[in-house]
């Protein structure tokens, strides 16, 4: 049991880590002129064609295949999907216009976004513990924003993309958590990721029909589908179902400072002490809100 959850603790890590990895390449390729709809188009495009050739050549339990994939389950996971697409558009928007290390800061909002979203679903009001970490997070919101500290100078613009891709990423991991989860999570992951593609398509296809990089395939495409697209979803659905939820979640709390860092070491993006001082507060907010759950693990 317990190299179980080793493994699965560090296939959990592996997957946040990649996420946390990501908004720096996605930096790095605005910055050799790609634009927001040219990086997400291709980078769920791939990672669409990706998943489907794993989910080809997969070879997995019997018991998982002989589940059949319904056609209502298919429609309901690219529903879901379609937020999963929107996640990634609102915040690459968001990391046009601030920081990485703030972008990440407001997509972990999806935290007490959540405890609101299970508040409004099950009826039930949140525990005051989960009520505590809520305030946590503001407050560490607020110091690794660095508002108190400087003049605010953060584009308005970046803080309502940023919460409107926290937002998107709330309902990304309420469905993963909740529709067909009688299938395979490969299976899973592929019509989701169908339906972000779809969403996506919409969306930028009017844009990159005037102007589009088919450059963006060569390196940075690849490069954002592998780190955003298949490993995540491999490494997680694999990891999860070895761990306590409470565990689970602690864990991949570190993509915040994965992010943090990378945006530092490749993008030489300044991060203040009272930045870390909010970080390490969110991040605390996280290990509080889900020790209940975590020790009945132990």
């Amino acid at each position: 049991m317990k190299n179980t959850a080793l493994k699965g603790g560090i296939l959990v890590a592996l997957g946040a880590s990649s996420y946390g990895m990501l908004t720096t390449f996605v930096k790095m390729a605005y910055e050799e002129g790609f634009t927001t709809y040219e990086v997400t188009f291709a980078q769920l495009l791939i990672g669409f064609l990706g998943l489907t050739v794993l989910n080809l050549f997969y070879k997995g339990k019997k018991r998982e295949h002989s589940i059949p994939t319904s056609r209502k389950s298919v429609l309901k996971l690219i529903l879901a999907g379609s937020s999963l697409g929107l996640t990634s558009i609102f915040y690459y928007l968001a990391v046009q216009y601030i920081t990485v290390s703030i972008g990440i800061v407001l997509l972990m909002q999806s935290v007490w976004m959540g405890v609101a979203l299970d508040a409004i679903i099950h009826k039930e009001k949140p525990t005051p513990l989960k009520v505590l970490a809520v305030f946590i997070i503001l407050a560490g919101t607020l110091l690794a924003t660095n508002v108190l500290f400087e003049s605010f100078e953060l584009d308005i613009r970046g803080i309502m993309f940023g919460l409107l891709a926290a937002a998107s990423y709330t309902i990304t991991i309420y469905s993963s958590n909740t529709v067909s989860t009688e299938l395979p999570s490969l299976v899973r992951s592929k019509w989701m990721m169908l339906g972000g593609l779809i969403i996506v398509s919409v969306i930028t296809l009017p844009t990159l029909i005037q102007e589009f990089n088919l450059e963006i395939f060569y390196v940075w495409g690849p490069i954002l589908a592998l780190f955003g697209t298949i490993l995540p979803p491999l490494f997680l659905t694999t990891g999860m179902p070895k761990l306590n939820v409470g565990i689970g979640v602690i864990i991949t709390s570190i993509e915040l400072p994965v992010a943090v860092c990378m945006a530092y070491l490749l993008l030489n993006e300044v991060v203040t002490l009272p930045q870390w001082l909010g970080i390490i507060l969110i991040l605390f907010s996280i290990i509080v809100m889900n020790l209940k759950t975590a020790k009945k693990a132990l």
